[in-house]
């Protein structure tokens, strides 16, 4: 079966959602495909949304009309505006979200969205045609035409836009137990990073981590220090009605030297640290394991338990990512006061993953290497959800310009490419960033940028 459309955008994600949307609101008859339908926007990590220089993008996306900010604000059960001590300029946004119905919210703007489908599939192969002789698109030798998906689909479009997260060759490790997979108890994505890759464009790996999730009910709130809401007239987007949902409280505590020493006897057993991961982390969200190996005078580390959702039990235990064997994690927990009767959902891992070297985009996020094919979020070597999101927006708009275009070598101009640039926007010095500079290690916006 062949699909024909002007934009296609693989993955389902923060970047994949924001380009669909925006690309089919440009007016281009538009696709996403995606592995679960019903894990679209899937918040992987943290459900929150914003921080400092994160929740200037969310407002930029908003800006630009986007939906990042009407779903966080929909779906918000706590905000924060961080930086209160510093100036406005640095005031950041933050908002903890209930995971699930985050989803079903962007679901829904996603269904009400005209000329957007959605295609439920995995992409295997990326489909590229020779360019004219003729044509004037200097920098490419191919052009895009579509993919292929595991079920034999030919989706045909004018331009790509791939936005694959975590999946493409995903790796995930739990002490010296690794297991392929683009998210917990989700399938990796194999073959279609050397699709790609056939065609001149280099990758390579980056690491990034999520901690445990814990059972609410096993919880001494006495031992914690309670952090309220705010519950003022501060929003992501200044469209969107006021907070519908409850606002919850998070609670914050410490771990302690019997913590430290139990994660330190099995260090040996640690992917980070045994050779088993070759791949660079984000150094701003560093793992558990890191903190105690960069700063071994330290006898406590703050922790902050954050809530999934409204009715849900679960809770993020933000500040102890790990990839150390689950029972040594499980152990270490409950060495803390608050901790000391843990139950647990899953433990914390570490997952490796393909990216593509930005430095082969133009300011567009388009290809210089294949006419009419972008890329947006973590496969830029990118790191959250509001990057991946700015991303995903502006190629999105190109993606769309591109398909609008009289042929395929138009030569480009002011009118038919979107640049954000470093003087406009966050979104424009993160771009610049990536497609300047490159990265060597995952990339995320700070308001010092």
């Amino acid at each position: 079966m062949i699909l024909k459309y002007d934009v296609l955008v693989i993955g389902g994600g923060h970047a994949g959602c924001e380009a669909a949307c925006a690309a089919a609101n440009m007016g281009a008859k538009t696709c996403l495909v995606t592995m679960d339908m019903n894990k679209i926007a899937q918040m992987s990590c943290n459900p929150a949304i914003g921080g400092i220089a994160k929740g200037q993008i969310v407002r930029e996306i908003d800006a630009m009309g986007g939906q990042m900010a009407l779903v966080t604000d929909a779906t918000a059960i706590q905000f924060r505006m961080l930086n209160r001590s510093k100036g406005p300029a640095m005031w950041s946004p933050r908002a903890q979200c209930d995971r699930g119905k985050f989803i079903w919210e962007w679901r829904k703007k996603l269904d009400e969205t005209a000329n957007l489908d959605i295609w439920q599939d995995q992409a295997e192969e990326l489909l590229v045609e020779p360019l004219s002789p003729a044509c004037c698109r200097a920098t490419a030798t191919n052009n895009v035409v579509g993919v292929k998906t595991i079920w034999g689909c030919e989706l045909r479009a004018k331009a790509v836009i791939i936005t694959a997260g975590t999946f493409l060759n995903g790796l995930m490790h739990i002490g010296r137990k690794m297991v392929p997979g683009g998210r917990i108890a989700e399938p990796a994505v194999l073959h279609f990073t050397e699709s790609i890759t056939r065609h001149g464009i280099t990758t390579a790996r980056m690491k990034t981590g999520t901690p445990v999730r814990i059972d609410k009910r096993s919880v001494h709130f006495e031992d914690t220090e309670i952090q309220p809401s705010e519950n003022d007239y501060h929003r992501f987007s200044y469209i969107s009605k006021p907070r519908p949902l409850p606002q919850l409280p998070c609670w914050t505590f410490n771990t302690n030297k019997e913590c430290h020493e139990v994660l330190m006897s099995g260090i040996a057993d640690s992917p980070l640290y045994n050779g088993q991961i070759q791949s660079i982390g984000p150094r701003y969200c560093p793992s558990v394991e890191t903190k105690l190996m960069t700063f071994p005078d330290r006898e406590s580390h703050p922790l902050f338990l954050e809530p999934e959702g409204t009715d849900t039990n679960e809770m993020y235990l933000n500040g102890f990512s790990s990839s150390m064997p689950m029972d040594v994690q499980i152990e270490a927990l409950k060495k803390i006061p608050a901790l000391r009767d843990l139950k647990v959902y899953r433990p914390g891992y570490a997952i490796e993953y393909d990216f593509f070297d930005p430095t082969q985009l133009k300011h567009t996020l388009e290809s210089k290497i294949i006419s009419g094919l972008f890329f947006a979020g973590q496969v830029n070597g990118t790191t959250g959800y509001e990057e991946a999101g700015g991303q995903g927006t502006v190629a999105g708009i190109n993606a769309a310009l591109y398909a609008g275009s009289a042929c395929c070598c138009a030569t480009a101009t002011d009118k038919d490419t979107f640049i954000l640039h470093r003087d406009e926007a966050y979104i424009g010095v993160l771009i610049d960033d990536l497609v300047t500079k490159g990265v060597d290690e995952p990339y995320r916006m700070f308001t010092s940028r």
